[in-house]
């Protein structure tokens, strides 16, 4: 037997030194009893908690003279556990996990929208499903990796399964003839879901079991930072990255480049798989501890029975109590422990639903703004950098800046600051709503706003400049002349009712024939007239049809006067260079809106380049095209209403204010669900924390399918008003939960020691009385908790 399991059964080895002192057969003086007492103690890690477990035996039959307990605390003090060498490969591998994850992430809706063909109400909830599953899956993969295969091998497989996923959609992603595109596309984000949600309870969970605790619960805290460090380091630089490798390379013909965009992140996720195979050797596994998740379901199954059969006759204070008869009173007490944390976190789903949104909803928002800063081109997806820069900044602003602060205002405990955070999301969705409300502004500037108003503008699609006389405008100026190819307008007319005015138009210049009809006005509407051989064509014009969320998206309306036999016309757009870009005009519909893309166009005829053009983000344009194919064709874009004014840079204060509740909530909210949960149910729990972000993702789900409201501006406000609900309804959860001390876990590990031990030697063992402690809320010590738990509030400089 050696000195390690005589270490755990102390009762023997008390027994034997006692009589070896009394014989003198080996240690015959003080000091070697004191050495032996030494080495003994380092054998179990010099864990202050055993030693004073030893010293509460102190009685005439104790082998080890007064003085060895005087120097325990003074020698081992002096020797702390070194920092696990191990945690770096871990850390590694999560920087490329993570660049892999982010970085096919930031770009998979502009994809799923320019690429697959998808409207942005369906990209959206194919992004938030994905999502959804990424999540779902860690439930899946802490049942592997705590009732079969163990956290090493969980990761390791699951692993080679998020490679092969990520290289299926970046093949997917090349422009081959016959590729079902969607469906690799589908298959490739499937394996990533499977992968990635796999071992996301495992990894974190996995670093943690390379400390020692309680000897190392500040290295413990300090390697949860590390390895957020890392998460939003491999964020920063493949959100970074990944935008300028997708729009900026060209490659297959194509003006974009989305299989190299996701390439790189699939190559990054292999060498993530080499790095956490080189730590093998150092990695501190622990064996399977069984499927906790079917424990706890017999522990509520049992329960259930035994209610019901002895309510009446032996009623129990807990109804997880009536189990203690076949599961034991150990899994009784880390089920009530476990539910009581699984309470908190039922609010948690709202957190995730507004959080996720900064990939889909937020991305699209950015689609529709100014990008223009100081000359530089400031792509939508790359938007998403913001939040792991700041991230990287916040994690030491947080721990030595604003914990303190708040600790001075009362506030240190995890759950106060995980409210905060709730908090925190809430008025980051109240900021976007008011920049959406600013945007969609300019939607309602093509429509009149006064009731008695209406809008009136006449394009010339003629190569005459023409001269025109009407009783219907408001303007003074006398004559009135349109210019050849040009637009004139008034949107300041008094109309109390429809009305029909008489119209007249003549050529000043060229030999154009005369035109004459009759405008019609209507309060509130917005009407344009288009002048063509020898009639005017009406259309609703502005921007009527399109819904307040396309507003910062770049429009063009085609009006042809060209031959109807002549054609087709083109319309392609230089930045989106894919088989399906081009746009077919049809010279017969002149009020049809056409999306396309911010940049440089063309339109041909014929097959034969007319002209090219810029139009730049959110400006509405109607492009005036004229001639046949003998003379030749005239062009001219006219902006009827201004590129967006509003500058991608006003999404920076939502997006600091959401970095800030990630930092106070989810920081805080991993470290806690480790910290607090029973220590044979830390990767369930994780993977309970994991699967609220896949709740949060069906809420975005659902109310993008339904459409709750009609207007983006109403959707994120209706999102920031469920974050409120939901904070209150978590201070209501929250308001009498006890911490459980981390201590609290080895001391029930010597409890069988103890009781052996108490009972070999009754007479040697003198009672010490001590404050009461107990899980989560059973008896806890007045003011034990995150006040006293270094790990929670990351004082480093208390401790």
């Amino acid at each position: 037997m050696t000195y390690q399991s005589q270490a755990v059964r102390y009762s023997d080895f008390i027994s034997t030194m006692y009589h070896r002192q009394r014989n003198k057969e080996l240690y015959g003086s003080s000091s070697s009893l004191c050495s032996l007492r030494s080495d003994l103690s380092r054998l179990i890690n010099g864990s202050e908690l055993r030693i004073e477990n030893f010293s509460r035996i102190r009685e005439e039959d104790d082998p080890f003279p007064p003085f060895c307990y005087e120097q325990d605390t003074y020698d081992f003090k002096k020797a702390p556990i070194p920092y696990p060498k191990s945690v770096a490969f871990i850390i590694s591998n999560e920087f490329c996990e993570r660049f892999n994850y982010y970085g096919m992430r930031t770009i998979l809706v502009l994809y799923l929208t320019n690429k697959l063909g998808y409207n942005e109400e369906t990209a959206t909830v194919l992004f938030h499903t994905f999502t959804m599953l990424v999540y779902i899956f860690p439930l899946i993969g802490a049942l592997i990796a705590d009732g079969w295969l163990g956290k090493y091998k969980t990761i390791l497989y699951l692993s080679l399964v998020y490679s092969l996923g990520a290289m299926v959609v970046s093949f997917g992603a090349i422009p081959l003839m016959g590729m079902p595109t969607k469906a690799v596309t589908v298959v490739g984000l499937l394996l990533i879901a499977i992968g990635t949600g796999g071992i996301k309870p495992c990894v974190s969970a996995f670093g943690g079991d390379q400390f020692s605790l309680p000897d190392q619960t500040l290295q413990l805290a300090k390697f949860f930072s590390l390895f957020y460090f890392a998460i939003n380091a491999g964020s920063l630089i493949s959100t970074t990255f990944t935008p300028i490798l997708r729009a900026d390379v060209h490659c297959f013909g194509d003006q974009d480049c989305f299989s190299l965009a996701f390439g790189v992140p699939a190559v990054l996720m292999i060498i993530s798989v080499l790095i956490f195979i080189a730590g093998k050797r150092l990695y501190k596994c622990q064996p399977p501890a069984g499927n906790m998740i079917f424990g706890v379901s017999r522990c509520i199954a049992d329960s259930f029975k035994g209610w019901k059969k002895r309510r009446h006759s032996e009623p129990m204070e807990s109804f997880l109590d009536y189990a203690k008869p076949t599961v034991g009173a150990k899994l009784v007490r880390e089920t009530k422990c476990l539910g009581r944390i699984l309470r908190l976190f039922l609010p948690f789903p709202v957190f995730w639903a507004l959080f996720d949104q900064q990939g889909s909803r937020w991305t699209f928002q950015a689609t529709r703004m100014d990008g223009i800063v100081w000359g530089y081109q400031i792509k939508p997806d790359q938007m998403q950098v913001v939040n792991p820069l700041l991230i990287l900044g916040f994690l030491p602003l947080f721990d030595y800046i604003i914990y303190p602060i708040l600790r001075r205002c009362g506030i240190r405990r995890p759950l106060q600051k995980l409210t905060i955070g709730l908090l925190l999301a809430a008025l980051g969705f109240f900021l976007s709503a008011g920049l959406e409300m600013k945007m969609e502004q300019a939607a309602y500037g093509a429509t009149p706003t006064e009731p008695e108003t209406a809008h009136l503008r006449i394009y010339n699609g003629m190569t005459c400049r023409y001269e025109f006389t009407s009783d219907v405008t408001s303007k003074m100026e006398t004559p009135r002349f349109i210019e050849p190819l040009g637009m004139w307008e008034d949107l300041s007319i008094r109309v109390p009712k429809s009305k029909e005015y008489a119209f007249k138009a003549q050529s000043v210049v060229g030999k154009c024939p005369a035109v004459t009809g009759k405008l019609r006005l209507q309060p509130g509407k917005s009407m344009g007239y288009f002048l063509t051989k020898d009639k005017m064509v009406a259309f609703a014009d502005g921007r009527l049809e399109i819904d307040a969320s396309d507003s910062g998206h770049t429009f063009v309306r085609a009006l042809l006067n060209t031959p109807e036999s002549e054609g087709p016309v083109i319309l392609s757009t230089e930045s989106t260079g894919t088989p399906e870009s081009p746009i077919s005009l049809d010279n017969r519909n002149m009020s049809q809106l056409y999306r396309i893309q911010p940049g440089f166009s063309q339109i041909n005829i014929n097959g034969n380049k007319v002209g090219s053009f810029e139009a730049k983000g959110g400006g509405l344009y109607s492009l005036l095209v004229s001639g046949t194919t003998n003379d030749g064709y005239q062009y001219n874009l006219v902006e009827v209403l201004p590129p967006s004014a509003v500058s991608i840079l006003w999404q920076l204060p939502q997006i600091v204010v959401m970095t800030a509740a990630e930092v106070m909530f989810s920081v805080t909210g991993l470290e806690f669900s480790y910290s607090q949960s029973p220590p044979s149910m830390k990767s369930v729990l994780q993977a309970c924390w994991l699967l609220s972000v896949a709740v949060g993702n069906m809420i975005v789900v659902v109310i993008a399918e339904f459409k709750f409201t009609s207007s983006q501006s109403g959707e994120f406000t209706l999102f920031a008003c469920l974050m409120m609900i939901d904070m209150l309804i978590f201070l209501w959860l929250a308001r009498s939960y006890q911490y459980k001390d981390q201590l609290e876990d080895f001391e029930d590990d010597d409890d069988a020691t103890n009781k052996d031990f108490m009972q070999s030697k009754p007479r040697a063992v003198t009672t010490v009385e001590t404050p009461q402690r107990r899980i989560c809320d059973l008896e806890a010590e007045p003011g034990y908790g995150a006040y006293r738990n270094h790990a929670y509030d990351n004082d480093f400089s208390e401790a």
